[in-house]
C-alpha cells in the first residue's frame, strides 16, 4: 500500500523561506489511528531511524493495514536541519510551548497546529533521544496520573523500562501532556543518546510498535512480535548518582546491564596529572538504565541513574 505525504504545517518565515511539518500517512481507513512523532527536539534524532524502519517495513504489509499510520519525522525540521535542540533564531523549546495558540508567536501557532492534528489518534508515540550527555536503554516515562491508562501500550512497546514520575515533575507545556489533557493517549519513549542513532535501539523499538498496531487492530495480519517484559519504576527504587569531582569519565560498568552494590560504574580522572580523582560505585544491585556518554563531568553532574527491586 502506496502512503501519502501530507502537510500539517505550512508557515511563512523570514528571508524567503517556510517552516514546513509533513507527515507519512500509511492506510485508508481512519480509524484505529497510531500516530508516531519525533524530531521535537533537533538535537534528538534516534526517531529519525525508527520511522524509516517503521515506514520500510509497512511496506511488507501491503494490503493488510486495516486502520491509518501517521508517521511524523520531523516536528521541529528547522532544529533537525541544523542539529539544534530547539527551533533555530527563536531560541525556543518545541516541548515547552504546547499545546500553542492560534493569536500568538508563529511557533505557538505551529504547536496548536500540530495537536489539531494529532488529537483523536487511539495512541500516539512520542520518541525522544537522550541529550548529548547521557546513554538511556529504550524507556517510557509517564506520570503517576495517566499510568493506569498508558502501561497497557508501555508493555507492548518492547522497552526495558517504564518509569513512573510524579505528576509533579511532568511539564504540562509537552506535547504529551497536553494531547493526554484532552483524551489522546500519548506514549514518551526515550532511548538513545542525542546527536547518534542506535539502530538496535531503533529496531528493538520498531517491533515493539508493529506488536502495538496488531494488538490495536491497525494490521490485520499477525505482526505480533515477541517482546521483553519491562521493569516498572513502581515495583522498585530509581537512584541517581553523581560525579564526586571534575574531570574526564572513564566508563567500566556496560549500560544496560546488571550491577551489584560496590561494582565500579567508572572512575573520574585527571588527565594532566595522569591520577585517578574518584572512583564511582554502584550503590545498589540493580539495572544500569543511564550512563554517562559524555566524558567531561563537573563535581555533580549526573553519572548513572540504577533501578533496583524493592
Amino acid at each position: 500500500m502506496e502512503g501519502k505525504i501530507l502537510a500539517v504545517v505550512n508557515e511563512k518565515m523570514p528571508v524567503l523561506e517556510n517552516l514546513n511539518i509533513s507527515k507519512h500517512v500509511i492506510g485508508d481507513k481512519p480509524r484505529p489511528r497510531v500516530c508516531i512523532v519525533t524530531g521535537i527536539h533537533g538535537d534528538e534524532l534516534e526517531g529519525q531511524y525508527v520511522c524509516y524502519e517503521l515506514a520500510r517495513l509497512l511496506n511488507d504489509f501491503s494490503g493488510h493495514i486495516n486502520g491509518r499510520i501517521e508517521i511524523y519525522p520531523a516536528l521541529n525540521p528547522l532544529g533537525v536541519d541544523s542539529v539544534f535542540r530547539g527551533i533555530p533564531t527563536f531560541d525556543l523549546d518545541m516541548n515547552r510551548i504546547f499545546p500553542g495558540c492560534t493569536d500568538g508567536h508563529v511557533i505557538e501557532k505551529v504547536a496548536h497546529d500540530v495537536i489539531e492534528d494529532l488529537k483523536g489518534a487511539d495512541l500516539v508515540i512520542d520518541i525522544h533521544s537522550s541529550n548529548i550527555y547521557l546513554y538511556e536503554v529504550p524507556q517510557v516515562r509517564m506520570s503517576e496520573e495517566t499510568a493506569e491508562r498508558l502501561m497497557p501500550f508501555a508493555q507492548q512497546l518492547n522497552v526495558d523500562f517504564v518509569w513512573v514520575h510524579a505528576a509533579a515533575t511532568v511539564l504540562e507545556s509537552t506535547i504529551a501532556h497536553s494531547l493526554n489533557s484532552i483524551g489522546t493517549p500519548t506514549v514518551v519513549v526515550e532511548m538513545g543518546i542525542g546527536m547518534r542513532i542506535t539502530p538496535g535501539y531503533g529496531n528493538k523499538l520498531v517491533n515493539g510498535i508493529m506488536n502495538a498496531l496488531t494488538h490495536l487492530g491497525v494490521i490485520s495480519e499477525d505482526a505480533q512480535r515477541e517482546v521483553s517484559t519491562p521493569f516498572v519504576s513502581t515495583a522498585g527504587h530509581v537512584s541517581m548518582i553523581n560525579s564526586p569531582a571534575s574531570g574526564v569519565v572513564i566508563s567500566i560498568a556496560s549500560h544496560g546491564s546488571w550491577v551489584e552494590a560496590g561494582e565500579t560504574l567508572c572512575i573520574v580522572t585527571d588527565p594532566l596529572r595522569g591520577i585517578t580523582l574518584a572512583e564511582v560505585m554502584a550503590p545498589v544491585n540493580g539495572f544500569l538504565f543511564t550512563m554517562r556518554g559524555y566524558p567531561v563531568v563537573y563535581e555533580g553532574s549526573l553519572i548513572a541513574r540504577i533501578f533496583s527491586i524493592g
